[in-house]
């Protein structure tokens, strides 16, 4: 069985890093990391820690308002390492060409960003599937 998570926020002002409330591109790695950790949790009963990203892709912009939600799945379980996959989808545009306050929740969500990863449970802290 694929072990598999969603998170979703919405971005807010403190989140926008760039001019046009356009939020910094490495707030999906933040995301990602928070998806990792509740991976690692419902595999192992411990937190693990991220190692590396294998893969990161942005592929669309992210703005203040907007609703974000990140997916991940655990794709190799090996000794002590996690092979995980994530994408990030826009389903909620701010609309601030209506009001300050318009949105619209979107049809077809949008890809922002997707990456891949490997994290580690070190075989002590694992208190699952052993």
């Amino acid at each position: 069985m694929a072990v598999k998570s969603m998170l979703r926020v919405r971005m807010s002002a403190k989140d926008a890093h760039y001019g046009g409330n356009l939020v910094d591109g490495a707030h999906m790695l933040h995301l990602f990391g928070d998806v990792a950790t509740e991976l690692l949790i419902i595999q192992d009963g411990d937190e693990g820690l991220f190692c590396a990203y294998d893969m990161v892709e942005f592929k669309a912009p992210v703005y203040a308002g907007d609703y974000i939600e990140a997916y991940g799945e655990i794709t190799h379980v090996g000794n002590t390492s996690r092979k995980m996959s994530f994408e990030a989808y826009k389903v909620i545009k701010t609309r601030p060409d209506i009001s300050d306050s318009a949105a619209d929740v979107l049809e077809e969500k949008i890809l922002v960003c997707r990456a891949t990863g490997t994290c580690v449970t070190p075989k002590q802290c694992q208190r699952k599937n052993n």
